[in-house]
């Protein structure tokens, strides 16, 4: 997103928890746009504390913000009796609550501008699909995805300008399945065979996954339509959504999905 939307003209701030990532990151925006405004800030999107002082450096240096991106993720599966709390922890600090941190921070702010802008939460297929061996991440991302209808609910209730949009991607060519190198010390915890099954088959599934250029692509495609609030990188899995939509209806278990 950050390599599409510089193109496009865009002041992009980018940020991220490894400094590594975001140097490369910078790199790659540079040599692809010649002379794009871009900053980045090295945030721990969990720290609520972070985040908020990003929104201050950003607020100060621009004024404004348009677009907002949530796109910060992380997995933990495996079977939901073997999960320690820490396990729960790291997903929802970063999946759940550093959406939640970043609506507080600049939210607000978007508001009183009383400006056409936008802010695009990453949730997940898995925030509209359950599936075994996933627990504490579809946890993570159907609240993710609940916050998401929330603060759209909102806007629209106190005629905001603001819009908020759910991106749910499927599998898409990422560092998803080594989201253990970024885990605190203190959130760390013994692995368990059902745990490295399920990452080693996340790893394979999202190697041949989608390039994220084209995510960035579908995303500006969907802001410059009207009303859309559901952003989905694979069309094809709105079969299966409307499938689980009348399980439910029928009061049965969903089938497992197939993404």
């Amino acid at each position: 997103m950050a390599l599409r939307f510089a193109a496009e003209g865009m002041v992009v701030v980018a940020s991220d928890i490894e400094r590594d990532a975001l140097d490369e990151t910078i790199a790659l925006v540079h040599a692809r746009t010649p002379g794009a405004r871009l900053t980045a800030d090295v945030v721990d999107v969990s720290d609520a504390d972070d985040v908020s002082a990003l929104a201050e450096r950003v607020f100060d240096e621009f004024g404004a913000v348009d677009l907002l991106c949530n796109n910060a993720g992380v997995f933990v599966g495996g079977f939901l009796w073997e999960r320690v709390p820490a396990d729960i922890e790291f997903t929802l600090g970063v999946n759940l609550y550093g959406i939640l941190h970043a609506v507080r921070a600049f939210v607000p702010r978007m508001i009183a501008r009383d400006a056409e802008s936008h802010v695009v939460n990453t949730v997940s297929i898995a925030g509209l699909l359950g599936s075994p061996y996933a627990g504490p991440y579809g946890i993570s991302k159907f609240a993710a995805f609940a916050a998401t209808e929330s603060l759209a609910g909102d806007l629209i209730a106190v005629g905001s300008r603001v819009r908020a949009h759910a991106l749910c991607p499927g599998s898409i060519r990422t560092r998803i399945a080594e989201s253990a190198r970024n885990r605190p010390d203190e959130l760390a915890a013994d692995r368990t065979e059902d745990q490295d099954f399920v990452e080693a088959f996340l790893a394979e599934t999202v190697a041949d996954g989608m390039d994220p250029e084209q995510v960035a692509g579908i995303v500006l495609d969907a802001l410059a339509g009207e009303d859309q609030f559901v952003i989905m990188t694979h069309p094809e899995l709105l079969e299966q959504v409307g499938a689980r939509g009348v399980a439910l209806q029928q009061q049965r278990l969903p089938d497992v999905p197939q993404v």
